[in-house]
């Protein structure tokens, strides 16, 4: 007989958002094994709730308390499974820590992950929003995403193809998003490697001789490893530590705009930055925009944008999430005047 459901009443989330928001649930459990989810099932006024799936709360902003149930999925176990020439594949529990998971594998000396190097956040959380950067997005590593399924009790497995990944997008944001419980991610991390120095500024840090991230005097051959501590050198650079300043990381998405909009906006602002996208159209740097507009290191009350990186959002204590997102709102209307462009926040809002 499984042991009753420990549900909390009236808790606090302060502690599990990045964003250091205080917002209360009605009922909160931490969520541990696999049956815990069939008993939240099995009980009809549990079922009943609305539910929300919380993992590192690195990518929401809470706005008000919530009505209903959270649960905080804390599964935790990494496997190292076979190895088929063609790649080395991974298993890891959605609790489990997102850059635990890509330091887990440099130290074994395995690359694929380390491009996404320190970014805060579970590993159940990497499919849903496919994080990237760098020039890598999670969804090219992953090979099956299992799920538990909330309308038929069952554990379903999804490969690449059907969790239909995007630019920050997933089924699990759409479909999925109100029935499915990330369980655990399979990653294929290609064989050879090779690492992948798309980004020039990745490439500034790897070969510029003074750099803490080389490894060697010329670093003519970086290893998964030194391509690690570069991007960690890099993000720490410009990126607040959520343990001591709340945030979310990047808050909008890079917008993507048709080659004639880029060309428009080029001409007028040559050092506008771009990225070529594949299907022809060009994806840009969002805190160029928003540092353009003249929002970076402005403060608004208790939040504002970070100093160091126009991208990110911070709350400088005390500030709400209301507070939060009027700030990113007088910034979308700022970017959308200045240049036209509608800039979409990359968390979820609750």
């Amino acid at each position: 007989m499984s042991a009753p459901l420990q549900i909390q009443d009236d808790f606090s989330l302060r502690r599990f958002n990045t964003f250091g928001v205080e917002a209360c649930a009605r009922a909160y459990l931490h969520v541990t094994t696999l049956g815990m989810l069939d008993q939240v099932r099995r009980d009809a006024k549990l079922a009943s709730l609305p539910r929300l799936i919380l993992g590192g709360g690195s990518n929401i902003v809470l706005t008000r308390d919530f009505d209903g149930l959270v649960l905080h999925v804390d599964l935790r176990g990494i496997e190292f499974l076979d190895n088929d020439g063609d790649a080395l594949r991974v298993r890891a529990a959605a609790g489990e820590s997102w850059h635990g998971l890509v330091q887990m594998t440099l130290d074994r000396g395995i690359g694929g992950l380390e491009n996404l190097s320190w970014i805060p956040g579970s590993v159940g959380a990497a499919p849903i929003q496919n994080i990237g950067a760098y020039g890598v997005e999670v969804g090219s590593l992953i090979e099956t995403v299992s799920y538990y399924d909330f309308d038929s009790g069952e554990v379903i497995s999804l490969d690449r193809q059907s969790c239909e990944f995007g630019y920050r997008d997933s089924v699990f944001k759409h479909r999925l998003k109100r029935n499915a419980v990330i369980l655990d991610v399979t990653f294929a991390l290609p064989l050879p490697w090779t690492p992948n120095l798309s980004y020039a500024e990745l490439q500034r840090y790897l070969f510029t001789l003074d750099s803490p991230a080389n490894a060697s005097p010329a670093n003519a051959s970086p290893t998964p490893a030194d391509v690690g501590r570069a991007v960690i050198e890099i993000r720490s650079n410009k990126l607040p530590d959520p343990d001591l300043i709340g945030s979310a990381g990047s808050f909008f998405k890079n917008p993507i705009v048709s080659l004639m909009v880029w060309s428009t906006l080029e001409a007028r602002w040559p050092t506008l930055v771009g990225y070529p996208q594949p299907d022809g159209q060009v994806k840009l740097a969002a805190g160029w925009l928003v540092e353009h507009c003249g929002w970076k290191g402005r403060t608004l009350g208790n939040v504002g944008v970070y100093e160091k990186q126009a991208l990110v959002l911070v709350n400088l204590g005390g500030g709400t999430g209301e507070e939060i997102m009027r700030l990113a709102s007088f910034i979308q209307a700022d970017v959308e005047k200045k240049f036209g462009v509608f800039l979409e926040p990359e968390p979820l809002v609750l």
